[in-house]
């Protein structure tokens, strides 16, 4: 081990207690408070943190799919586990990201690091195969496929899935879809469309009041904003939405991602496509129904999209492209409160990696992204082993 490791190790585990009780975000008290990533080893301006001399967390990883040779597309993935199995999602297409007949791949593994070959589980989009004219192009003249996760409700298996125009981010025709998997365990069949005008990102979770949630973009969210769907339990397309007010003036909004804190509260973060460098942070104490507005917060970001999830023993990890540079290197931050940071990680990196999609599955943290948007891989770290480098151990 580096001298440098031993001392950054030794300043992430300083103590939360540390810092100013009237600078420490709380949903209702200090919604306005841009505090997310505190310690000693945290310089005045968290831009400068030399991200190549993190300490380096062990994994084991594999490269499910590259479409490099075929100059394809690859990227939106998600994990999931269900019957027994690893499922893995994302959209695969022509060229760049999002055009003209793109469609989404699904994968199994019995562990997580072996995979089945890439299977198509949408179909084409209607007219824009690749006998159609618009085929690989950007025109509102041919649809795309977009993958957005998958959701268990109620026992079964969906895979989600947004149709729209190849135009532009995004066309009026936006609709969320569920794609229910069959008793074969291998097919899937289209049951509608869920949420109208809705482009998620990441799959519904329950709230505390058992309601589902999950973020929504409509078609013209540049203007619009972002809001929240809330419901799914009545029916799978029963939902009401509502805003986050600042979306579409404090910060361009885009791939919100939200969890539930210790206290029942809930936390939101947000991109900022306005290259701020740093993720904003709203937060909501009735469940969902309204938000503060957003606050650029102390966490640096490269204006890319992250994850965060609290881990079975209460942590919160956040992955993500701190680094403002560049998408390298994924990092892993912990928290023992989901407000602020204490402690960040090298997970994996030397090139651009991005869109991380992670999942924890009997003692391991199983990490799903993709290189330069051609190529899915997977990461498995023995959370035994992450707690104890947070440990200094």
């Amino acid at each position: 081990m580096t001298r440098y490791f031993w001392f950054a190790l030794s300043c992430f585990l300083l103590p939360s207690t540390a810092l100013a009780d009237d600078a420490y975000p709380h949903p209702v008290e200090h919604p306005e408070s841009p505090l997310m990533l505190s310690g000693d080893w945290v310089p005045d301006d968290p831009a400068t943190i030399d991200f190549e001399k993190l300490p380096r967390i062990l994994s084991a990883h594999v490269v499910v799919t590259d479409v490099r040779a075929a100059d394809g597309v690859t990227q939106h993935n998600y994990l999931a586990f269900y019957a027994g199995r690893f499922w893995l999602m994302w959209s695969d297409g022509p060229g760049m990201e999002d055009r003209v007949g793109q469609r989404v791949k699904y994968s199994t593994s019995p562990d997580g690091l072996a995979w089945s070959a890439g299977e198509f589980l949408t179909p084409e989009p209607p007219g824009s195969g690749p006998d159609s004219p618009h085929y690989g192009t950007r025109t509102d003249a041919g649809l795309r496929w977009i993958s957005r996760g998958f959701w268990q409700r109620d026992g079964e298996l969906y895979a989600l899935a947004t149709l729209d125009e190849a135009g532009g981010f995004f066309g009026p025709s936006l609709a969320l879809h569920a794609f229910q998997l069959q008793t074969d365990g291998r097919s899937w069949v289209d049951i509608g469309v869920i949420a109208d005008d809705t482009i998620n990102n990441f799959p519904p979770e329950r709230l505390p009041n058992g309601d589902w949630m999950m973020s929504r973009r409509p078609h013209n969210y540049k203007d619009a904003g972002c809001s929240f769907l809330v419901g799914g339990t009545q029916a799978i397309d029963a939902w009401e939405s509502f805003p986050v007010f600042g979306t579409s003036g404090e910060l361009a909004a885009e791939e919100p991602q939200w969890w539930t804190l210790p206290d029942g509260n809930l936390m939101a973060l947000f991109r900022d496509n306005r290259k701020s460098k740093r993720l904003y942070r709203s937060f909501s104490s009735d469940s969902g129904r309204t938000w503060s507005t957003p606050v650029k917060t102390n966490f640096p970001d490269a204006t890319s999209k992250c994850f965060g999830l609290r881990l079975t023993d209460g942590t919160y990890a956040l992955i993500s492209n701190c680094n403002p540079e560049k998408r390298d290197p994924l990092t892993i931050a912990l928290s023992g409160d989901g407000l602020v940071f204490d402690r960040l990680f090298w997970l994996f990196g030397g090139r651009r990696v991005d869109y991380p999609h992670a999942l924890e599955h009997d003692g391991d943290l199983f990490v799903a992204f993709n290189g330069h948007k051609q190529s899915i891989e997977v990461v498995k770290v023995r959370l035994s082993e992450l707690k104890a480098l947070a440990n200094g151990e």
